[in-house]
């Protein structure tokens, strides 16, 4: 038997590489069918209100232009449990970007300029998009996102607070973050003898597939939802959007494929976001750094159709030990965009207050901010009492610290210059927590000597096909190349959609479990495969969803180097590194790339990214990317992504964890962090641009 003991962990290439850098992958837009046509929405450019009509005539009249579907004439939906799928259904205007209306022509172009010749005519309502501390509306909920409650307390620690020898207080403003994948939502919809066959850019095809049989009133076997190849999604594709109801709503209509692609400026009002959270962060402590008082309070907003809270305040729950704690969340409801996911949501904003505080606090107390992240390292996780199953925060912190140079630091702000460079150094942790869902796969051995697995996954560039190749190939005991994965298609065997970093964790272990399965029928069988080979499937349910007595969760500790111009206020960061206890690593080269592309996107967290909801239209401002500045090639000189071997035999089949996400916990505020070591000033508002920088040193505070 082939030696496959490498095969698990192998930096191995993506299976699909070749094809998406050859343009054979095709994503969601791009499928020719004949007949196609295009359609083009249309949005709403009021804040609140309600549609008085829709003058379709100009439209109707361009050479091209097949229809335009309104309120009064789309095809009517069953109602669906997500409010922002219910398009074109009534006269309502929720917010700013609802889509109003839908142009459908013989091309791209064709079906623009009808979008662009339909007449809107609005009643507009007073509105509200302004989130504030002390909004009157504002209220606590009982569960945030992830169906955490909203409110959690231990002890008194008010009272704890108020006792304590040091004391850290402060506020901490994350804006509104848009996911902005590289391919944006797009579905291509086509009706086939009472069947719906759809390809969309999606997160999840079995939550589509479910969705669209729900809303248009099918049996859920005459949906097939393929989303083989997905240009990015990081939660907003986590679920079902208009888009792909639109589709399907066109092509019913037309009786011909349809595609409907979103414009990127269309995106930030039609498919999540993150929620602006303001933060109030009070941490006390005694003398020598323990400590006595954790208190973290989260506002954010939602939208008037659909409630959905940013859980920011939940690390506080997982990250130091204290007696007394307090991590609580208030909601107000505006006239905005519904939010939703995006990467890490709640531990992106809510690591990024925890540990600019940690570092304020060690600063109060002259204390080393490594050490004192060490000193309060808990044995069990604080919110519930349970243990961990496993926990190397420590490591990862002092395998950092070793690898950045940290004991070179010179712990005084300002200490360091070159010219009118400020530099400085900073840490932070990061948390994300394991979550695994049941899964179905099945596995096929050929008479040929290959395997085929089947599972619908959906690999939106993380390597998620490769990875579930090894896992088969080391369960069957053969070599990679002799393994294909089928994913991203409704008609496989079902699972769940990847997001909460819980793929490969809940696809890997119906995998394995088919494979051992195989493994086991082949052992069995006599003499040369039957001409249609053998195969097993598996289920894990009832297993991967089963009660666990600990709280598992991924650490990591990221370190950053800045320089500040005094000048200009520019940021620059020619170091960042992180290291990271995420179980086995079941594909070094994948694994790498998702923690560099996380700590990427944290970097564009803290410098560059950043929305503002314009109080007079209710819309996004900055809604493209020429307004909405992601990190450039510049901007991301030198980022190193570590791990450490951490062997944890109370996940899955794997001992893996998830990794997508935590490479962008804590990567904000350890630069952050940096930009108060270089300069002296504390800023605690996202993001650290320029004007803000400046106006900072100019304060002195």
């Amino acid at each position: 038997m082939a030696d496959t003991t490498a095969v698990l962990g192998a930096p191995a290439e993506r299976l699909e590489g070749r094809d998406k850098v050859t343009g054979t992958a095709r994503y969601a837009a791009e499928h020719p069918m004949p007949g196609r046509a295009h359609a083009w929405p249309v949005i709403a450019t009021v804040a609140r209100g309600s549609v008085r009509a829709v003058d379709t005539a100009a439209a109707l009249g361009l050479p091209g232009v097949l229809a335009v579907l309104t309120h009064d004439n789309a095809p009517r939906l069953a109602e669906p449990d997500d409010p922002t799928l219910a398009v074109l259904q009534d006269d309502r205007v929720p917010h700013h970007g609802w889509f109003v209306a839908l142009a459908v022509g013989e091309t791209l172009e064709a079906a623009r300029a009808g979008a662009a010749a339909v007449r809107v005519d609005y009643a507009p309502e007073d509105h509200d998009v302004t989130l504030t501390e002390s909004h009157p509306d504002a209220y606590t909920p009982e569960e945030a996102n992830g169906g955490f409650p909203a409110h959690h307390e231990l002890g008194d620690p008010e009272a704890a607070f108020a006792a304590a020898a040091v004391r850290v207080d402060a506020d901490y403003h994350v804006p509104p973050l848009h996911n902005h994948p590289m391919e944006p939502h797009a579905a291509t919809a086509r009706w086939d003898h009472g069947r719906l066959v759809v390809h969309d850019s999606s997160q999840g095809a079995t939550t589509v597939r479910t969705v669209l049989a729900q809303l248009f009133a099918l049996p859920e076997d005459h949906v097939t939802v393929v989303s083989e190849h997905v240009g990015g999604g990081f939660g907003s594709k986590g679920t079902p959007r208009p888009h792909v109801v639109l589709a399907a709503m066109a092509a019913r209509e037309t009786g011909r494929p349809v595609t409907v692609a979103l414009p990127r400026r269309f995106l930030p009002g039609v498919v999540g976001h993150r929620a602006p959270t303001l933060h109030r962060v009070r941490l006390g402590a005694t003398a020598d750094g323990t400590l006595t008082s954790v208190i973290h309070e989260v506002t954010t907003h939602s939208s008037r159709i659909k409630e959905f809270v940013e859980q920011a305040a939940v690390p506080a729950r997982v990250m130091y030990g204290t007696p007394h704690l307090r991590s609580t969340h208030r909601v107000v409801r505006l006239d905005v965009p519904s939010p939703s996911w995006m990467r890490a949501p709640g531990e992106a904003p809510g690591m990024y207050a925890l540990e600019s505080a940690m570092d304020e606090l060690a600063v109060a107390l002259g204390t080393d901010p490594v050490e004192l992240r060490v000193a309060n390292d808990p044995d069990d996780e604080p919110g519930s009492g349970r243990p961990f199953s496993s926990r190397h925060l420590v490591e990862c912190l002092r395998e950092g610290a070793r690898r950045f140079g940290w004991a070179e630091r010179d712990p005084r702000p300002r200490s360091r210059t070159a010219g009118p460079l400020l530099i400085g150094s900073g840490v932070a942790a990061a948390t994300y927590p394991v979550m695994i869902s049941p899964s179905t796969a099945a596995a096929h051995a050929l008479p040929d000597g290959t395997y085929v697995v089947r599972i619908n996954a959906t690999d939106i560039g993380t390597g998620a096909r490769t990875v579930l190749a090894q896992v088969a190939a080391d369960t069957l005991g053969v070599p990679l190349d002799r393994v294909r994965a089928e994913v991203g298609n409704s008609d496989l065997p079902s699972a769940p959609l990847a997001g909460g970093s819980s793929g490969t964790g809940s696809w890997g272990w119906a995998v394995h479990e088919a494979c051992a399965r195989l493994r086991e029928r082949l052992a069995a069988h006599q003499g040369p495969l039957p001409d249609g080979g053998l195969d097993a499937s598996a289920d894990t349910t009832g297993s991967a969803d089963a009660e666990v007595p600990y709280a598992r969760h991924a650490f990591g500790a990221h370190f950053a180097e800045v320089t500040v111009d005094t000048v200009t206020g520019e940021v620059r960061v020619p170091r960042l590194l992180g290291v990271f206890a995420a179980g086995r690593i079941l594909n070094a080269r994948t694994a790498r790339s998702q923690f560099i592309g996380g700590m990427t996107m944290g970097l564009g967290m803290a410098l560059t990214e950043g929305s503002t909801l314009d109080p007079a239209s209710g819309d996004f401002v900055e809604s493209d990317l020429a307004s909405y500045h992601v990190p450039a090639h510049a901007d991301v000189p030198a980022v190193e992504a570590h791990w450490i071997d951490e062997d944890d035999p109370h996940l899955n089949p794997m001992g893996s964890k998830g990794i997508g996400e935590i490479g962008i916990v804590g990567t904000a505020a350890a630069l952050g962090n940096a930009v108060h070591h270089a300069t002296g000033v504390r800023l605690r508002e996202l993001p650290l641009t320029p004007d803000r920088v400046l106006a900072a040193l100019a304060g002195g505070h």
